[in-house]
Formats: structure tokens, C-alpha cells, sequence
């Protein structure tokens, strides 16, 4: 078992890679921009299990809204992040199926679209919204993909099978 400071530590790395994700590595999008921060939420989870990486996801994500100059999403993105990671997780406990994490990803994903949707609706309009929804869904997919291409190159080279021990 490991010491809540090894704990705390490994969650304050995923929170900051999170960040790094989200907010250096953004794509401009005519309503916004994209970017990998959802990938690193999923592979938190997988790391650090459901309750510290939902924390790491929602501190990431929320430091890039604040540092980015977003203040008006910081509440809705901590929240969004933090039971998008927490669905995967109850979903990779719950199901025995070889590629448990996808399932949880695609359903945490879907709660991501819906949540952010309804909060952009509450911003911006019902329209305004509904325009604003397909940048989210490829954003949302683009993420799993690149979990699935993340969590291959671990297992390949070997630091998946070791991560207890990291």
C-alpha cells in the first residue's frame, strides 16, 4: 500500500499533466480550441483509480480554464471533469471485459458532451449550443483514440506492466 504522500504526489503529476494537456496543446476551433487534457482524465484513472483521478482530471482542467482566461468555466469544467472520470471508474470496476476502460471512456465522454452542451445552453442559447456540439463530440472521440495509442505504447514498452511499482 502506498503512503498518502506517494499518493498526493502521483496526483498532483497527473493533475499537472492534465493541465499541460489542456492548456499547451490546444487545437483554435471556431468555438473554442481542442485539445488532449480529456486523454490524460482517462489515463489518470486507469493510473491512479476513479477518486484520485477524477481529482487530478478536474484540477488540471480547471487550472487551464483559470490560467487560459476562461473564469466562466472553471466551476462547470472541475464538476464535468471530475464525474466524467468518476463514471469511467465505477465502469472499469464493474465490467470484466478485456477493454473495461473504453467502455467507461465512452460513457464518461457522453456525460462530458451532454454537460458541457447544457452549460453552453445556459452561456450561450439553445442555438448557439446545438452549433457548438460537433467540436465537442470530435474532441470527446479524438481523446479516446489517443488513450487507445497512449496505453499501447505503455504496454509495448513495458511501463504498464510496472506502473504499481512507479
Amino acid at each position: 500500500m502506498q503512503t498518502p504522500t506517494i499518493t498526493l504526489t502521483k496526483t498532483a503529476m497527473m493533475a499537472a499533466l492534465v493541465f499541460l494537456a489542456t492548456y499547451v496543446l490546444k487545437v483554435p476551433a471556431p468555438n473554442g480550441y481542442s485539445h488532449l487534457g480529456d486523454c490524460m482524465i482517462l489515463i489518470s484513472v486507469l493510473l491512479l483509480g476513479s477518486r484520485n483521478g477524477a481529482l487530478a482530471g478536474g484540477v488540471g482542467a480547471a487550472l487551464a480554464d483559470l490560467l487560459g482566461g476562461y473564469m466562466q468555466w472553471i466551476l462547470p469544467t472541475f464538476c464535468i471533469k471530475v464525474v466524467m472520470a468518476l463514471i469511467m471508474g465505477v465502469c472499469i470496476s464493474k465490467c470484466s471485459h478485456r477493454c473495461h476502460w473504453l467502455l467507461g471512456a465512452v460513457f464518461g465522454g457522453l456525460f462530458q458532451i451532454f454537460a458541457y452542451t447544457a452549460v453552453k445552453i445556459v452561456y450561450y442559447g439553445f442555438a448557439t449550443a446545438m452549433v457548438m456540439t460537433p467540436g465537442l463530440l470530435v474532441q470527446t472521440a479524438v481523446s479516446w483514440i489517443c488513450t487507445a495509442l497512449f496505453l499501447g505504447i505503455l504496454q509495448t514498452s513495458g511501463i504498464w506492466k510496472n506502473r504499481k511499482e512507479i
